[in-house]
């Protein structure tokens, strides 16, 4: 990978449907060679894939919380199940180490959806919550 390659993945983070034209303007290329680097970087597992970015807030999920969860037992299965059918407010699950074992980002279109979300929690795990204010 070099400076162009890094340049092409800030593009394509940025807009992910951008013409090969576009993007070789853009990185100083022709849409050609703009278009095979693409295709190197796919095939070489640098590029896993492309998304679109939605807008929870639009969608009415105004609310975005991070839930730290302590487990209170060793067969997290049950916690996981009860993540799993959340699923359609949680936009990441990720296991860590340190302050928790698990931390969740999530969207709630109200206070009452983060209630009734974290009482079907407790049944499974303690949390600790965290509201996000404002992205920076």
């Amino acid at each position: 990978m070099d400076q162009t390659d890094m340049l092409i993945l800030a593009e394509l983070s940025e807009n992910s449907r951008i013409t090969m034209k576009e993007l070789g303007g853009k990185v100083h290329l022709t849409g050609q060679a703009a278009a095979s680097r693409v295709a190197k970087l796919v095939d070489t597992g640098v590029i896993e894939g492309y998304s679109i970015k939605v807008n929870q807030a639009k969608l009415g999920c105004m609310m975005h919380v991070f839930i730290t969860i302590f487990t209170n037992s060793h067969n997290h299965q049950p916690l996981l199940a009860f993540i799993q059918m959340q699923g359609h407010y949680i936009l990441n699950n990720y296991k860590i180490s340190g302050d928790g074992c698990y931390l969740l980002e999530c969207r709630f279109p109200s206070n009452e959806h983060i209630d009734q979300f974290l009482d079907g929690l407790t049944e499974h795990a303690n949390y600790k919550i965290a509201m996000v204010i404002k992205k920076s």
